[in-house]
């Protein structure tokens, strides 16, 4: 969410934090510590001063939190939510960033994927066992 785009009128800041929460599946606790990381773009304030968020904030929580799950660390969150809230300028530099974290989460599902082959196979040697104790 580059601070510099346009928001459509599904972006227009009309959420409070605890329907943020509601919408995103966070806790008011998290979207704050989020912000605090700088790890979201900032609220947007109503005439009484109080924090708005919009559908994109509801977007970005979600790709954090797939980011996070997957294991891109805080920092490099930060970096990423740092490059962009700078706009296109930074559009290669995002790219990289995600590419690099793309060739991690691949390397770590090749070895879930091996893992689950080893698991898979020790199961069919204990179903084999238990058969033929089940059949003496």
């Amino acid at each position: 969410m580059a601070t510099s785009t346009p928001l459509s009128p599904q972006d227009t800041p009309t959420l409070r934090i605890g329907e943020l929460a509601r919408l995103s599946g966070r806790s008011v606790h998290t979207i704050r510590w989020y912000e605090a990381q700088r790890l979201m773009p900032g609220a947007a304030r109503d005439a009484g001063g109080r924090r708005v968020f919009s559908q994109a904030h509801v977007e970005w929580l979600g790709l954090i939190s797939r980011l996070r799950a997957s294991g891109m660390s805080v920092r490099d969150m930060q970096a990423y939510a740092r490059l962009v809230r700078q706009g296109k300028a930074t559009l290669a530099d995002c790219r990289e960033l995600l590419l690099q974290h793309r060739m991690k989460v691949q390397q770590r599902a090749d070895e879930l994927r091996d893992a689950v082959a080893l698991v898979d196979h020790k199961i069919a040697m204990y179903d084999k066992w238990l058969a033929r104790a089940a059949s003496k």
